[in-house]
């Protein structure tokens, strides 16, 4: 049995898989995040031990690849791999950050070369040439960065919701659907832990309201923003190799993506909405391979 797992810093999905089979031998568990960078190895290990079908099965565990925010520096992932490797004795335990997720998920056992961007709750851009990873762009963040991602929308909409920008009749549904209370609003933004998080939930509201002009009009702005200041980064790589796309908004926008990659002139590939969906299939494919 091999563990697939993906991880943000608040949830982390875990899914087992029979390699030869590449069936799914329980249902995918659910954990809080273990992101090497804000937990103690401590922290991690208790995390996982709180989850008693993980636990009950830790023997029968042969190889374990973990996929986290968190792991794309030299030292925190080597404290996770310790914590993994002493919990599943019987496993090789390989443990990257989750750009890699989103590469595998996409571009598949080919490994063939590709621009592979991020749209989820943040959002990223990396180069991959078949083997390594290449990114000219070190994220700063949703406050300043992390174009056309749930963030950025969620940040958009509250902006023009307040600013008299939303149409009036938009912004009754959104008052109807959302707690528009400015103190509600501000305790979650600088008061409550991932603000990023909280500013995601309100991209929904563009997924239910495509249709409109207003909402059409904040979609482009954002995803011209991500080409411009990302994928742009790779304008030579792009004129030859896809863009493939992971995490649910770049999912719910293929449409508006496929209309920006026209007008830039790159050709788009794959979406997946959850990557750790396609790599099931593609660490399935290795092993049997």
């Amino acid at each position: 049995m091999i563990f697939i797992i993906d991880s943000g810093s608040t949830k982390c999905d875990w899914i087992a898989i029979d390699p030869k089979t590449g069936e799914q031998v329980f249902e995918k568990q659910r954990t809080n995040g273990l992101n090497p960078a804000i937990i103690s190895e401590g922290e991690a290990r208790e995390v996982i031990n709180a989850n008693k079908i993980l636990i009950d099965n830790k023997s029968k565990v042969d190889h374990v690849f973990f996929y986290g925010a968190g792991c794309g520096t030299v030292e925190a992932p080597k404290m996770l791999k310790r914590v993994l490797e002493s919990i599943f004795i019987n496993a090789a335990v390989e443990v990257k950050e989750d750009t890699y997720a989103a590469i595998y998920s996409t571009v598949g056992v080919a490994h063939s070369p590709a621009v592979v961007c991020i749209l989820g709750t943040g959002s990223n851009c990396t180069y991959f040439d078949g083997s390594d990873i290449h990114q000219r762009v070190i994220s700063l963040g949703y406050s300043i960065m992390d174009d056309a991602s749930g963030n950025y929308f969620g940040r958009q909409l509250l902006r023009d919701y307040y600013f008299n920008f939303m149409p009036h009749d938009l912004k009754l549904i959104f008052k109807t659907r959302y707690n528009m209370n400015d103190d509600f609003i501000k305790v979650n933004l600088y008061k409550q832990p991932n603000p990023n998080a909280y500013l995601a939930t309100f991209a929904e509201f563009l997924i239910l309201n495509k249709e409109s002009t207003y909402v059409q009009a904040v979609i482009k702005k954002g995803l011209k923003s991500f080409v411009e200041t990302m994928i742009m980064q790779f304008k030579d790589e792009i004129k030859t190799v896809p863009v493939h796309f992971a995490g649910s908004i770049s999912f719910f926008l293929q449409r508006e993506i496929k209309e920006v990659a026209q007008e830039y002139g790159f050709t788009v590939g794959n979406f997946q909405r959850r990557p750790i969906e396609g790599l099931a299939d593609y660490h399935t494919s290795q092993l049997q391979g």
